[in-house]
């Protein structure tokens, strides 16, 4: 029997366990609670000294926007952590629901469909997470192939030492090279553990789709009256196996939104400004050099992400349209009064289909993405404009 858990999570929490967010066991707690302290203190340590480097230079547009576009990604993944390690009744609650019976695969044909949706998942996720580290890397080696005559941190941040004094440079390179790291792992990671759970809901509906597919045709002829019968309660036992089946994959996708949705609103609101900076600076940067690239590099990176989140919600909602459809298929005319007036109350519940809410309020979709992709270039135009 596979483990969903294991499956659809483990990836993002081998990262976080390693990191020191992901809730730990019981021993060694003490410790655990002392490095995870460390872990953060380096973003939010990362986050002041950016708040102080811009009040410095406030007044420089060129400066100010060098600093922010990395200002508002700490900010969401400081924001996006602590949401995470709040959450972490809720989260045990979600892993202990992916276990449930009526979760577990029946057949090979569910074992597929999970290891199908699993396996999507992880390669988007792998594509999001080697595109952050790439960005970091090509941050972290621009002051090696810079040919200026004074040494410079990769980030534009205050820091209160002397770069012209050695050990000092080194101790802050790699002060700021160890934190953006760290960020970049706990910003896919944090986002690989909810959208690892829309698939996984995904992946249940495909199941709930495949049963109903099992419910059997009852002859015309009706020669063999017990065998109709037994077929008829199979078929009305089949479908309330379905119907509870959906309702708890209903519960579960409440569950992740009530945990997660204030999350995924603050990076949406965020990406919003992150893009429209990031293109400004991409226009203000000499296109032959390392940090043109580094730039270009990062806009993927937000825009992967973005729509990560947008495709996974798509397919949950389509999913769920999907699965009425399906209803509608079987053949519920041959089938007793109990079957046709349960299908009736079915179809009449799935006319909402179900719709992951950032925010409550903002519904993750193909529509959505455009339409922040549309405000982000309204802004950039903007600024662009004002810049000239």
């Amino acid at each position: 029997m596979i483990n969903s858990t294991d499956m659809f999570l483990g990836r993002p929490r081998f990262i976080l366990h390693y990191l020191g967010i992901w809730p730990p066991p019981g021993e060694y707690k003490i410790l655990r609670n002392i490095y995870k302290f460390l872990v953060m203190l380096t973003q939010f340590s990362f986050i002041f000294l950016e708040f102080i480097y811009i009040a410095v230079v406030w007044g420089d547009i060129d400066e100010v926007s060098e600093a922010s576009y990395l200002l508002f990604t700490q900010a969401s993944v400081c924001y996006k952590t602590m949401v995470f390690m709040m959450n972490k009744n809720n989260l045990k609650k979600l892993i202990s629901f992916m276990e449930v019976g009526i979760f577990a695969p029946q057949t090979v044909a569910h074992e597929k469909i999970l290891s199908a949706q699993a396996r999507k998942i992880r390669n988007l996720s792998a594509v999001f997470l080697t595109s952050a580290i790439t960005t970091c890397t090509l941050w972290a080696v621009m002051p090696l192939f810079d040919t200026a005559e004074t040494r410079f941190f990769p980030f534009k941040i205050w820091m209160p030492i002397n770069t012209e004094k050695s050990p000092h440079y080194e101790i802050g390179y790699l002060y700021q090279v160890i934190s953006i790291y760290i960020s970049a792992l706990l910003f896919c990671a944090v986002d690989s553990s909810t959208l690892s759970m829309i698939m996984f809901g995904c992946a249940e509906l495909e199941i709930i789709i495949d049963k109903i597919q099992k419910i059997r045709d009852i002859p015309i002829s009706r020669v063999n009256k017990s065998d109709c019968r037994k077929r008829l309660t199979e078929n009305n036992k089949l479908f309330m196996e379905c119907v509870r089946h959906h309702q708890c994959v209903v519960k579960f996708i409440e569950l992740v939104e009530d945990t997660y949705h204030a999350n995924i609103f603050f990076q949406l609101s965020g990406s919003v400004g992150i893009i429209c900076i990031i293109g400004l600076r991409i226009v203000m940067t000499e296109p032959s050099s390392v940090q043109f690239y580094s730039m270009l590099n990062y806009m993927l990176t937000i825009l992967s992400q973005l729509f990560l989140y947008c495709w996974c919600g798509n397919e949950l909602t389509s999913m769920s349209q999907n699965l009425r459809e399906f209803l509608y298929l079987c053949p519920w005319y041959e089938q007793n009064i109990q079957f046709r007036r349960s299908l009736i109350i079915a179809m009449e519940r799935m006319k909402r289909p179900i719709i992951f809410k950032a925010g409550r309020y903002i519904p993750l979709s193909r529509p959505t993405f455009v339409s922040i992709l549309r405000s982000s270039y309204s802004y950039f135009a903007v600024l662009n404009q004002t810049k000239k």
